[in-house]
């Protein structure tokens, strides 16, 4: 569609919407509050969680024993109601909630807790992001309503941890039953306030209220997640009234929607760091020069103003601003020298440049196809050509998973949000050879020996300082060694009907709407 036709629909839609708004708050008292999002899940079994999106959506069925207060920023009880940890860090010792059922009848207890993480760290489990929760030795029923778990070696983030949505608890009679089917179908296996009830590929997804839901009762009878990959679809299917929210509409509408009478946006600073991985270990880039190059032939500034409409902040650093031990590497990111990135594939061999094949999601990230196609253009400059295409979320991860010995990789946009905010939740899943896929997301697998061994040093310190001067040389390396275009931090956003309440923005780049009524 033309960029000047799309803008007279869309001002027509927003005129039509400005008329239906008093009707639309004067109706609006549905009992199913519909979303629209971007991307099919992969999957729901907990375990298996990737993806922000999948795992916001996990939040409504599922719970773990301990919660993280943003507010606080400290650790809370939630099915666990008080815990112990020895004097050498070592033993953790949890007292669960009595009176909490799983959604198919059974009760939650110790040995319910000890199936999810013996499971959870069963090498047969597919669980990319299991790897801060390996310090877990054993887990050990003391009681029906105790549960001990023993470390490997003490763990400054070890309970922050706990809160990851991998943690969740799930009904070992529901999981023995359906197996490998839990991702397709976890009907019961949850404790959280929603239950799943259908999911129809490509069209939608829908949860129903737990009516036995041990906590606070949702306002909701249902929700349903309306499937729409096209930005700009998302958009329409919230001017028209078929959903009250919207994941990411346009960037360029966000501005109208931000000041329309019957609509608001939700937006917050996330900690996603959005890049461009290279694989390491094919052709070209093996050469560090050649990476360094590809950096300098990108202009980040100017892409993200005009593509991205200045939602984010250029990277100047592996870990965003807002993490702690966050280290800033090169005030303003790296600089925009396509000289200079000739001259390094010059040296490096590459003088007339390289073909390269370049993989993009559509409608994950904030205009994440149109900025990989302006990426391309510029790598064109220096003689980079960059074939790039795009595919669905679940088939696109499946690719980035592959093995190094399987991988059709070579280049790749991604993005990642750490949890917790800590910035060895972006170092060690990213560029630390133990979670190269399919072990983990670290897709560029990336190898240097200095900085695995930085990594392994300051996962085991408990001196807070010594920590993050491991963490600040170990961001050096790796902004050097360039694995990554780095590009930006982004901001991460929400258009809901104006009438809505109760939706907020978190950290990780997921929205707060379990609870979100109706003004």
């Amino acid at each position: 569609m033309r960029p000047g036709l799309r803008l007279c629909i869309l001002l027509a839609m927003l005129a039509l919407a400005s008329t239906l708004a008093p009707t639309l708050h004067a109706q609006s008292v549905p009992h199913t509050l519909k979303i629209a999002i971007g991307t099919d899940p992969d999957t729901f079994d907990p375990a298996g969680q990737t993806t922000g999106l999948v795992m916001n959506m996990v939040g409504y069925l599922y719970e773990r024993l301990v919660a993280l207060d943003l507010k606080q920023n400290q650790v809370v009880p939630h099915l666990a109601t008080r815990w112990q940890v020895s004097a050498d860090g070592l033993t953790y010792t949890f007292k669960l909630r009595s009176s909490v059922t799983f959604q198919d009848g059974a009760p939650l207890n110790a040995d319910a807790v000890k199936f999810t993480f013996d499971r959870l760290l069963d090498p047969k489990t597919r669980a990319p992001l299991r790897e801060p929760l390996m310090v877990i030795k054993e887990t050990q029923v003391i009681d029906d309503m105790t549960v001990r778990f023993l470390l490997s070696r003490p763990d400054p983030l070890f309970l922050t941890s706990l809160t990851h949505w991998v943690a969740s608890i799930v009904s070992p009679s529901t999981t023995r039953r359906v197996g490998e089917n839990l991702g397709r179908d976890p009907t019961g296996s949850g404790t959280g306030p929603y239950m799943f009830k259908e999911w129809v590929r490509g069209s939608h997804i829908l949860f129903v209220r737990n009516p036995n839901y041990w906590g606070r009762k949702p306002a909701f009878d249902e929700v349903m997640f309306r499937i729409a990959p096209d930005a700009g679809v998302r958009e329409t299917m919230l001017l028209a009234g078929d959903v009250h929210m919207a994941v990411l509409p346009p960037a360029p509408d966000v501005g109208r929607l931000r000041t329309h009478p019957g609509f608001r946006i939700v937006d917050a600073v996330a900690s996603r760091m959005i890049y461009i991985g290279m694989n390491t270990q094919w052709g070209p880039f093996k050469d560090v020069r050649v990476r360094q190059a590809v950096n300098y032939a990108v202009n980040k500034q100017a892409l993200l103003a005009g593509i991205a409409f200045d939602l984010g902040t250029v990277a100047d650093s592996p870990c965003v601003s807002m993490v702690s031990g966050y280290a800033p590497i090169q005030s303003g990111g790296w600089p925009f020298n396509p000289s200079k990135a000739r001259q390094l594939l010059r040296e490096a061999g590459y003088p007339d440049g390289f073909d390269v094949d370049f993989i993009t999601p559509t409608g994950r990230y904030i205009q994440d196809f149109q900025v990989a196609q302006a990426i391309t253009a510029e790598l064109h400059n220096i003689n980079v050509r960059a074939n790039v295409r795009t595919m669905d979320w679940p088939t696109y991860l499946a690719t980035v998973l592959q093995p190094s010995d399987r991988t059709s990789l070579q280049m790749f946009l991604l993005a990642w949000v750490p949890f917790p905010l800590d910035c060895s939740a972006v170092l060690r899943p990213m560029f630390h050879p133990s979670q190269h896929p399919p072990q983990g997301l670290g897709a560029t697998f990336y190898k240097n020996e200095k900085t695995d061994d930085l990594l392994e040093r300051a996962r085991g310190e408990m001196d807070e300082s010594r920590r993050k001067e491991f963490l600040k040389e170990a961001q050096t390396l790796i902004w050097h060694d360039a694995p990554w275009i780095f590009l930006w931090s982004q901001k991460w956003y929400v258009a809901t009907v104006r009438n809505l309440e109760g939706v907020s923005i978190t950290p990780f780049e997921m929205w707060d709407g379990v609870y979100a009524t109706w003004k």
